[in-house]
């Protein structure tokens, strides 16, 4: 018997008895159209569509695909749709146990297929990422004659972990996180639904934002946990599960955070102020709590992005880089791994030198403006490249300072109304003493008098 996602024996047993199957095995779509999520990858024309048989394509037949994502998102349940609705011969390989010894052998039945009964063949193989790039070369002949249509799934980046020529022969297909209205519907369905708990326990409110919080974007992880807890209640006689229930049951406390009223910002200011106040080890634990929460970590990464400039400003020039370069991990590799990323960049944060003169200084500016102190440009400073404006006085009598020895041209910039204005005060904490030195010698050098 060729290897298949579930085999014949393993179906009549389900059939039989659906509990020996795990919930999330049970719940899996049948159809295209009962998957959650990854609409992107299932409008009407996609390969998708076409794997299962949707269109005929004419002469152009399916591509192979490489289906990468975050765990749990349904890279296997994908396969095992097409391997249900597709006519085709559907083959399973999982990169952690197959060699090229196993994929030659399905490459040569599938010569055979096609030659001898006129069969095409889909080759799901997992993880591919752990194949060598040897085993990966074994499956190019195959994929570039379409001996085998292959579906690939891994967690990890393709263009580091899939050889070239196998990437170009195919179609990458990125599958997104699960949003919590994804895992929502999953696990509703799940509660009802006759291959489920058939309406044997109810989720109350609290008990099923936990148990997102828990999932975090992973719909296999959701119904593992479900099961657990469901099963546990049951134990107990109770026809709902509670919280403390879920608690015992995934040993994983509910922390008392609400991600849309006042807990949210209540713990995010606190990180923000304890980072401001130097305190790295109440910066994180407020940044612990806020990921075991549940909370977005692109929203945490937002926050240490403002904190750079508005607290440490040019006390640690590097400090904007870190936090942007955390919020571009973050975006990339999502949790649970983020979590580092997060604690690099708030300990990073905290233990900088701390200045708020890029805030007072913008601040201060800004209010003039309101105020109406802006007046018109000086005319030297004008554009003078379009024709009229020399006559216009546009552009006369600058000084270009690169053509001075210092390069400072003492001439007025600002607007009549300011010119005396001084906006930055730096301070003298970290690397801002070098820019104390610069704006006072740069002032010097313009010509200006504090007022």
């Amino acid at each position: 018997m060729e290897p298949d996602l579930f085999t014949a024996a393993a179906e009549e047993r389900q059939e039989k008895d659906p509990a020996a199957s795990p919930l999330a095995v049970r719940m899996r779509p049948r159809t295209l159209d009962e998957v959650v999520g990854q609409q992107h990858l299932l409008m009407p024309g996609s390969p998708l569509r076409r794997l299962v048989g949707e269109g005929s394509g004419g002469p152009a037949g399916p591509s192979s695909v490489i289906l990468w994502g975050p765990p749990g998102t349904g890279k296997t349940t994908l396969a095992y749709v097409v391997s249900k609705a597709t006519n085709k011969r559907f083959v399973e390989l999982s990169a952690i146990t197959a060699g090229v010894k196993e994929v030659r052998a399905v490459i040569d039945g599938a010569r055979r297929a096609t030659g001898g009964f006129g069969k095409e063949t889909v080759l799901f193989l997992d993880e591919i990422h752990r194949f060598s790039k040897a085993q990966q070369d074994s499956l190019l002949p195959a994929v570039e004659n379409r001996w085998v249509t292959l579906i690939a799934a891994t967690t990890e980046n393709p263009y580091f972990s899939v050889i070239s020529p196998l990437l170009s022969r195919s179609l990458l297909l990125t599958l997104e996180p699960l949003t919590d209205d994804d895992i929502r519907g999953l696990l509703k369905r799940a509660l009802t639904d006759e291959r489920g708990l058939k309406n044997a326990v109810t989720l109350p409110e609290d008990t099923g934002e936990h148990l997102l919080r828990i999932a975090g974007g992973d719909a296999r992880r959701a119904l593992t946990a479900l099961e657990a807890a469901a099963g546990a209640a049951l134990d107990k006689g109770e026809s709902a599960i509670s919280l403390e229930t879920l608690e015992r049951t995934v040993d994983r406390a509910a922390v008392k955070y609400d991600r849309d009223g006042d807990q949210h910002y209540d713990v995010a200011s606190a990180l923000i102020k304890s980072i401001r106040g130097s305190d790295v080890d109440a910066a994180l634990h407020y940044l612990a709590r806020m990921i075991e929460a549940g909370e977005d970590p692109r929203f945490i990464a937002r926050r240490l992005m403002i904190s750079a400039s508005e607290d440490i400003g040019l006390a640690d020039p590097n400090a904007l880089p870190i936090a942007v370069a955390a919020a571009q991990a973050v975006a990339m590799i999502g949790f649970p791994e983020a979590a580092l990323t997060l604690s690099h960049a708030t300990i990073a944060l905290a233990l900088a030198p701390k200045s708020n003169s890029a805030t007072t200084a913008i601040g201060a500016a800004m209010e003039d403006v309101r105020k109406g102190l802006a007046g018109p440009v000086p005319p030297h400073l004008r554009d003078g490249h379009y024709q009229g404006a020399a006559k216009l006085g546009h552009a006369q009598g600058y000084v270009y300072p690169h053509d001075l020895p210092e390069g400072i041209a003492p001439q007025q910039y600002a607007p009549d109304a300011l010119k005396d204005r001084e906006y930055y005060t730096p301070g003298r904490h970290g690397a801002e003493a070098r820019y104390a030195d610069a704006v006072e010698w740069t002032r010097k050098h313009l010509g200006r008098r504090r007022p």
